[in-house]
């Protein structure tokens, strides 16, 4: 790494003014992963957005060794006006914020599920089990207060990770502020997954996301949506309140599904926010020297 940093004919990247031409190898490495997200499906399903949180983390850590290059970092120091420098830490700080509140709506999810799951194996009086489905439906109102909350904070920060002319004169600038803005894309898709599975089928809410992210055709028709596992089981235990029906055999493969469904995305999470965190300790030593 000190021999490709030496190289005076290594530049980060060929958008920024103050370096050759030749790009960096790690460039490459961190534009493919963005590339890849950038092209990729919207996340439409747990599976697509465990993939999506994937290649987030992928492109963190390519983000977090670019940050590790002292060309990267004498760029940085130089270039970015300090209302750019407040703009990075501030919104790093909030991107955390999000992974924080996701991680607990999470937690508290499954928290319910296995109260749920209790209930049933109980089998001791129907009561039990309208109970338990009770308190996981008003879990799920508390969750999706916390994720309205959050939601708004995204939308909050969405507009200072639009890449400027300004920015695109500064290669590593721009890649930062690419880099965060399919971030906030792929956590909006997140909370909205967890929140309102039903409200992804809405062409307002997908049309927006899709601004960013500049995705394949999504289907909008609600007969295309893959069911998601929170709705699946939302929808049973609410029926089971009101009466419709009283079997519990039909869902537990459904709560079993969304238990899987939600350690998964917990896991992403989890790993995300730790690249967040090294990501924004080297922001904060670079302009703090």
């Amino acid at each position: 790494m000190a021999a490709i940093e030496s190289n005076p004919k290594i530049s980060l990247h060929a958008r920024s003014n103050s370096f050759p031409n030749a790009p960096h190898p790690l460039v490459s490495q961190f534009e493919e992963h963005l590339n890849r997200l950038k092209s990729s499906e919207s996340a439409s399903s747990s599976s697509s957005l465990s993939h999506k949180l994937s290649g987030l983390q992928d492109l963190h850590e390519s983000s977090e060794k670019l940050l590790q290059l002292s060309t990267t970092r004498q760029a940085l120091a130089q270039d970015c006006t300090q209302k750019c420098v407040d703009e990075l830490l501030d919104g790093s700080l909030r991107l955390l914020d999000i992974c924080s509140t996701a991680k607990d709506c999470l937690v508290q999810s499954k928290k319910s599920v296995y109260e749920v799951q209790s209930a049933i194996r109980r089998r001791g009086a129907e009561v039990a089990l309208t109970v338990g489905a009770a308190n996981y439906l008003a879990s799920r109102k508390n969750v999706k207060k916390e994720i309205q909350k959050a939601s708004g904070n995204l939308k909050g920060i969405r507009n200072q990770f639009t890449v400027s002319s300004e920015a695109k004169e500064n290669g590593i600038l721009s890649m930062l502020k690419e880099a965060k803005a399919v971030t906030v894309s792929t956590l909006e898709s997140l909370l909205y997954f967890v929140s309102d599975p039903k409200g992804q089928s809405k062409q307002s809410r997908w049309s927006e996301i899709s601004k960013l992210m500049k995705p394949k055709r999504v289907a909008c028709d609600s007969q295309e949506m893959v069911t998601s596992e929170f709705e699946k089981v939302d929808s049973a235990l609410k029926s089971l309140i009101s009466q419709k029906h009283a079997s519990t055999d039909n869902f537990q493969g459904d709560l079993e599904n969304l238990e899987t469904c939600i350690q998964d995305l917990e896991i992403g999470v989890e790993c995300l926010s730790r690249k967040f965190i090294r990501n924004r300790v080297s922001l904060l030593n670079i302009f703090n020297n």
